[in-house]
């Protein structure tokens, strides 16, 4: 059987509108951080939902004993957020997962080439095969900073099926090259634009994430 990488953009009503926000480019930097906090909760929440390995057992309630089922703490869960854009979609992200280990990865863009350079790394040299891996990943534009979180990763043993990526746009550069390498990716975006301009930028996009959460 051949795998397909799946690309989910949920219908959710709150996603939606936060996008709407995030996309408006007159919305001050204040309320684009809270769009970007807003969509990294909603885009989180959807992206677990039949993710997070869970455990039944029994608990007494003050009445009587009651089946109930706990999130599995024995499987690790990390979220991994590339820098410095992906911060804002931790915010919304990581109250959902509070039990997550973080490792932050920096990439930067050459904007004369369009290739990314990483200027941080805080990953281990390993990583247990079972781990849970969240990528917050604002843009997938070219797709080249994302390839390279991937090559981190599975450089250190994880296994792709077992990544979940959170965007809030993504164009059809970046969803080719990871289809192609790994076909067992899910990817959760608010949307899937049109098309790249000579810039590398996403169109019609919402700019550049990072400034536009910072303010610089």
């Amino acid at each position: 059987m051949t795998l397909q990488m799946r690309v989910y953009v949920p219908p959710h009503p709150l996603i939606k509108h936060w996008l709407g926000v995030a996309r408006d480019g007159s919305t001050p930097s204040a309320l684009f951080r809270t769009a970007m906090t807003e969509l990294g909760r909603w885009l989180t929440y959807e992206a677990i939902r039949d993710w997070l390995p869970t455990m039944d057992t029994t608990v007494e309630t003050p009445i009587a004993p009651c089946p109930v089922t706990f999130i599995n703490p024995e499987i690790p869960v990390v979220v991994v957020p590339i820098l410095r854009a992906g911060l804002s979609l931790l915010e919304g992200a990581q109250p959902l997962l509070p039990l997550a280990s973080i490792y932050h990865l920096g990439l930067a863009r050459d904007e004369a080439t369009l290739e990314p350079k990483c200027y941080l790394n805080k990953l281990p040299p390993k990583l247990n095969p079972k781990t849970l891996v969240l990528i917050p990943d604002p843009i997938l534009a070219t797709g080249g900073s994302i390839m390279v979180a991937m090559n981190e990763l599975t450089s250190r043993g994880i296994d792709p099926a077992n990544v979940r990526i959170i965007s809030v746009v993504a164009a059809p550069p970046a969803l080719q090259k990871l289809s192609a390498a790994y076909p067992s990716l899910n990817i959760y975006t608010s949307a899937i634009d049109e098309s790249l301009n000579a810039q590398g930028y996403v169109v019609p996009g919402l700019g550049d994430a990072g400034d536009r959460t910072f303010g610089t």
